[in-house]
């Protein structure tokens, strides 16, 4: 596996699961793998989960990483090509990320969406930018449009919770004082669809995501009806793709409560972290036995580490 920005570059996603839970069982089975070799993570935008996980998978594997912030810890890059460098601009990403790709072996790249242009948002100017460039194996923690390390991780936790060959999985909106990118649920849909469940997505109308991750996805707009007999209930906010990066006016009350849990087939709740407590979830939710945040967390380095053995 050269790169992995997306379920689309694994070669075979059964195989992937299964090292997995191989790795799960015995951590410290390729402790001597990374041995020399360095990983690079390179943050555009804030992280915990990813940045910890991540690097706990490195050691795991005896990478060495390095960790920087830019915009804190590096100077402004320029992604335009042809463009007279005299702004804020210190270097362009030709010359930083053919740099870094002499110094790691395998480069991380978190780089939110700026919810400004769509198309640009969606072109993924900086994670292209850095396959082009850097010369080495790119690592996404999570993109404008796509966090696949998290999706896996997901994919992990329902495999090991589910209690029917074929459970009922929801993807439900959830609401958000700010505006969100689309990464995350996104992802979680690409990754579904390549699983054994009954996949159901559901949001307030106006909150579609793009067309081309709804091909054969069922979508219901009363989340009442949703839940009903759902195995697993996944809360995530994003922001309007076609009203791009804007928070629509909700009547409805989209919280995950105890309430709409209670028409579950006593599903699990799930959320990526970090959460807003009493807006996308009650206390009452996520603090239940039925929850499954911690878990996800813990299998986002299982995750990682297993994405990197196959890298």
């Amino acid at each position: 596996m050269k790169h992995f920005t997306s379920v689309n570059d694994v070669p075979n996603l059964e195989l992937l699961k299964q090292d997995a839970q191989d790795l799960a069982s015995h951590p410290n089975m390729y402790q001597e793998m990374g041995k020399g070799r360095t990983l690079g993570m390179i943050f555009f935008n804030p992280s915990l989960r990813t940045r910890m996980s991540t690097q706990r998978a490195a050691h795991l594997l005896g990478l060495s990483t390095i960790v920087m912030n830019i915009g804190k810890e590096g100077w402004n890059l320029e992604f335009e090509d042809g463009v007279i460098m005299n702004g804020d601009k210190a270097e362009h990403i030709r010359d930083a990320a053919s740099v870094m790709g002499q110094y790691c072996d395998i480069i991380g790249i978190r780089a939110f969406a700026g919810l400004d242009d769509q198309k640009q948002d969606y072109s993924e100017p900086i994670l292209n930018a850095f396959k082009q460039y850097a010369g080495v194996p790119i690592l996404s923690l999570e993109s404008a449009t796509l966090h696949p390390c998290q999706s896996f991780a997901d994919v992990l936790t329902i495999e090991k919770h589910k209690h029917s060959k074929r459970p009922k999985v929801v993807l439900t909106w959830a609401p958000h004082p700010k505006a969100l990118p689309q990464a995350v649920a996104n992802s979680f849909v690409q990754w579904m669809q390549q699983e054994d469940v009954d996949f159901v997505l559901t949001h307030p109308k106006g909150y579609e995501l793009g067309e081309t991750f709804l091909q054969g996805v069922h979508t219901e707009y009363e989340q009442r009806a949703a839940f009903e007999n759902a195995d697993f209930i996944y809360a995530k906010n994003w922001s309007s793709f076609h009203s791009y990066g804007k928070v629509l006016p909700i009547e409805e009350n989209w919280m995950v409560t105890s309430e709409k849990m209670n028409l579950t087939h006593n599903a699990h709740f799930m959320h990526c972290l970090p959460v807003r407590r009493n807006v996308v979830v009650s206390d009452a939710v996520i603090d239940s036995p039925n929850s499954l945040v911690k878990d996800q967390a813990l299998h986002r380095v299982v995750a990682v580490q297993t994405v990197l053995v196959h890298m």
